[in-house]
């Protein structure tokens, strides 16, 4: 068996690096939720019905941290076994994530300055557009279309790691100026999943051009 390559390492160790702050904040957010019912304003829509919310971060966390290495070319050849089972969890996972979220946008009532009329319709774009990236990467690998399979997984992924994106953009302005709200909230989060998505579709397209 030959050794790993140092990309087959870097992708994962991105792909972790950038899952980091939403893992951290979905465990804080847990935290908060147990600790005698009680959580922070931003949090307090959860705790009349904290079932959902703490199903759709463990999917997530799970998703993320798993998922960052089914995209490793040489963890993919090395342990094709643990790709293959791993891939069925995460599809599992990434549905949970996508009905969940697309869920508690429509039935949380959530503060106006944390979501707005174009936040909420991303929302939306993003959980049906994750489910329905799924179900392709699924039929894909059942039709043995490994090429389809791969690229529907990665979008599904891009759209899974928005969490990740918005808050490499949003932290600076955070720690600067305070807390993002309103219109920009909207915008720099809508703009983490374009981002997301254009990088997939790069990627995609360049591996089919390498062939």
């Amino acid at each position: 068996m030959t050794k790993l390559r140092k990309a087959d390492v870097v992708v994962p160790a991105l792909l972790l690096l950038l899952s980091f702050v939403p893992v951290v904040g979905g465990v804080v957010r847990l935290h908060s939720l147990s600790a005698n019912g009680s959580a922070t304003p931003e949090d307090a829509r959860f705790v009349t019905a904290p079932a959902l919310v703490v199903i759709h971060v463990i999917a997530a966390i799970v998703y993320a941290l798993v998922g960052a290495f089914q995209f490793s070319d040489g963890f993919r050849m090395h342990w094709p076994r643990w790709h293959r089972r791993a891939g069925a969890l995460l599809v599992g996972c990434g549905l949970v994530v996508a009905v969940s979220g697309v869920w508690m946008t429509m039935r949380y009532a959530i503060p106006e300055g944390l979501q707005g009329p174009l936040l909420f319709w991303v929302r939306l774009l993003v959980g049906v557009g994750m489910a329905a990236a799924l179900a392709k990467g699924l039929l894909g690998v059942l039709q043995r279309d490994l090429a389809g399979h791969r690229a529907w997984m990665m979008r599904a992924y891009a759209l899974a790691q928005g969490a990740g994106t918005q808050a490499v953009l949003m932290l600076p302005i955070i720690l600067l100026t305070g807390p993002v709200l309103g219109l920009t909230r909207d915008l720099l989060m809508t703009a983490a999943w374009a981002l997301n998505l254009l990088l997939a579709e790069w990627l995609i397209r360049r591996s089919s051009a390498l062939g």
